[in-house]
């Protein structure tokens, strides 16, 4: 009988919680500090963007949150997402290795970005909340909120960096589809947004600026809040669904990975995907490696600076400790826009420091190489983003036809690349180019970083 290419779970073993690796650290991550005055960030300083149950999520050191029913209900239009073995393209590659992906890109966003944004509709709704305003690179954040308020009715108001916007149409269009208003980033909506357009009217946006749009228009209304799609612990938290299942998942496949690849822009799909292995990996009963890819062109974790930084660009966010290009840092427009933020999540940041994940950073064009090599063996046209991953994932697995190991690979596909296809064309007619770290903008970003003498 032939080994199956896909696993999948009933309903009854999907996860009723969410994992929260902070309970299970040798070390605590360094906490969000407010901006004025340089002490720890308590609940009242984030009351102004987020509900409390949000706030509690983002400060708890409770190993598992429950996950509640009205949320599992939305959950189980689309979870369990399926574990699949890579089979066709271990054979194209010639590895002994044994290739697996996680595949997010069965929700109706087509990623993994719903996983957060139901619960964080939710917890807005409960709270009273009538809109929430957000940022998006790509688009997968931005189509995924818009989804979650029309199951909670909520108005969605959504700044997508002017770079996607411009080269992503129907991502915006998904997310009108499913009721959102959408601007271009920087915008003459907001105060912020107009001051940066008198001083460059073509100026491409960041993710940092669109999160200061966001916050700028949140922190005005009462009844209005903002929801964030990666970087803060309560986000990573919604997403480890996904290595939970994974874990189960491995296990009806009979095997144990011996290397997690997950691309990084904020990081909530690589965490979704390694943090329940890394508690497994704490606990002595595994032992992988854990490997996070980020873009070369934007590459916080592998050559940004460790120290406290805004989440945006305009400085209205508390400060917190991560890897960090500069708050104000613009990088080059790659195609991989969900990965153009200038700073990596605090929790990731932190377990990188203390060596218990590695990084590294890699090329647009190497990437693109590897989502169609991806495309033509296992059927699946994958985003830019989680392009980052397999193109580490074939790399590593041309390695082991080299030498001869039968290492196990698991890597994350965390969503689908049907509204990147002007992307494609793009790298079929050789208009896709690598861009360099950029070390002088990077260098005069950094001269900025808060002053942390006090």
């Amino acid at each position: 009988m032939t080994e199956p290419l896909r696993y999948m779970l009933s309903d009854d073993e999907v996860p009723t919680t969410w994992y929260n690796l902070v309970a299970d650290l040798p070390e605590p991550p360094p906490p969000a500090l407010h901006p004025g005055t340089h002490q720890p960030a308590g609940p009242d300083d984030f009351a102004p963007l987020f509900p409390m149950d949000l706030i509690m999520q983002e400060v708890t050191t409770d190993r598992y949150v429950d996950i509640p029913g009205e949320v599992m209900d939305i959950y189980k239009l689309w979870r369990a997402t399926p574990l699949h073995r890579a089979r066709r393209l271990e054979a194209a590659l010639g590895t002994p290795a044994r290739i697996y992906y996680k595949y997010e890109g069965t929700s109706p966003a087509g990623s993994h970005k719903p996983n957060t944004a139901i619960p964080q509709a939710y917890y807005n709704a409960k709270a009273g909340v009538k809109k929430l305003t957000t940022e998006t690179g790509a688009g997968q954040w931005g189509t995924a909120l818009a989804f979650a308020c029309q199951m909670f009715d909520l108005e969605c108001e959504i700044w997508q960096v002017r770079a996607s916007y411009d080269q992503k149409p129907y991502r915006r269009a998904m997310m009108q589809v499913f009721g959102a208003t959408v601007h271009p980033s920087p915008s003459e909506v907001t105060e912020y947004g107009r001051s940066l357009l008198a001083l460059d009217p073509e100026n491409p946006g960041s993710l940092g600026i669109a999160i200061s749009e966001a916050v700028e228009v949140a922190a005005q209304d009462p009844e209005i809040r903002y929801a964030l799609g990666s970087v803060l612990n309560h986000v990573l938290m919604h997403q480890t669904v996904i290595g939970e299942e994974a874990l189960l998942q491995m296990a009806k496949a009979g095997d144990t990975p011996d290397l997690i690849i997950g691309c990084t822009g904020g990081g909530s799909n690589f965490a979704g995907l390694s943090f329940p292995f890394l508690r497994e990996k704490l606990a002595g009963r595994i032992n992988p490696t854990i490997r996070a890819v980020e873009p070369a062109a934007c590459p916080s974790l592998t050559r940004g600076t460790y120290a406290y930084d805004f989440g945006d660009t305009a400085g209205m966010t508390p400060l917190m400790k991560m890897h960090t290009l500069g708050h104000d840092f613009i990088p080059d427009p790659i195609h991989a826009g969900g990965l153009r933020y200038h700073g990596m999540s605090p929790l990731i940041s932190h377990i990188y420091e203390l060596g218990l994940i590695e990084a590294e950073a890699i090329a647009q064009t190497d990437c693109f190489a590897a989502g169609v090599q991806f495309a033509r063996t296992e059927g699946i046209v994958p985003a830019p983003e989680p392009t980052h991953a397999l193109a580490a994932t074939i790399a590593e697995a041309l390695r082991c036809k080299e030498t001869g190991e039968e290492k196990v690979i698991l890597t994350a596909l965390c969503g689908h690349g049907m509204l990147d296809m002007a992307a494609y064309d793009k790298y079929f007619e050789g208009g896709i180019v690598d861009y360099d770290y950029p070390a002088d903008k990077v260098a005069a970003a950094l001269a900025n970083l808060p002053n942390m003498s006090d």
